[in-house]
């Protein structure tokens, strides 16, 4: 079971973070401090670090020099709300392996951890293809197949279909597909799991997704 180092002061947002690693099998650590960060990323045993670039003591740029000034090469994925060109390349010519602009959905953020810990242990194979009573869906080309028939998704589509075929015949709550397909920043009251279940009723099979009343939706 691999381990993540969430280096992130805003608490919701680590919260969020650690929640979805959780639920796909991951376990984490949690600090605010850059200062402390730089100290558990040096010295722990960690298999890949979430880095916020806005913390309070000193900022995830700085956090990063000192990881790599001490040799360590544990994969590092930097989050921040900085949309520059400038602070991006910063962040990857300082060593940086990824970055994310927030807000972002975890189902992202969990597909690059899953790239970086693949590209550091090529043995730890990841499937390519998803596929559930007569649905398949290629993570590579992002193409879905209903009974060999191709069909068309748009991107969040994918990504909410992608979620329950890897969780299929579990019940996931309007709160859990909100968070993994939209990103920590939803609103919590709105119909949009709802509409996009509709639209994937539509296009992959009214009978593949039960709505579980009061509960959520599973795969079939």
């Amino acid at each position: 079971m691999s381990t993540v180092l969430i280096i992130e002061d805003e608490a919701r947002i680590a919260a969020f973070i650690a929640k979805g690693l959780r639920s796909a099998g991951f376990t984490s650590h949690q600090t605010g401090s850059g200062i402390e960060g730089a100290v558990l990323a040096v010295h722990g045993d960690f298999d890949l670090v979430v880095l916020d670039v806005g913390l309070p003591d000193i900022d995830g740029f700085e956090v990063l020099e000192r990881i790599r000034g001490q040799g360590v090469k544990v994969p590092v994925i930097m989050l921040t709300a900085r949309t520059s060109v400038a602070d991006r390349v910063a962040g990857l010519e300082g060593g940086a392996d990824d970055y994310m602009p927030k807000p972002f959905s975890f189902e992202e953020l969990l597909a690059r951890i899953r790239l970086r810990l693949r590209t550091e242990a090529p043995t730890a194979a990841e499937p390519t293809q998803l596929s559930h009573n007569g649905l398949t869906l290629d993570l590579r080309t992002r193409r879905a197949e209903v009974n060999g028939r191709s069909i068309d998704l748009s991107a969040r589509e994918f990504t909410l279909a992608e979620t329950f075929l890897r969780n299929p015949g579990q019940v996931l709550s309007r709160e859990q597909l909100l968070s993994n397909v939209w990103g920590y920043d939803f609103d919590a009251g709105s119909n949009v799991v709802d509409v996009y279940v509709r639209y994937l009723r539509g296009k992959l099979g009214r009978e593949r997704f039960e709505t579980v009343r009061g509960m959520g939706y599973r795969l079939v």
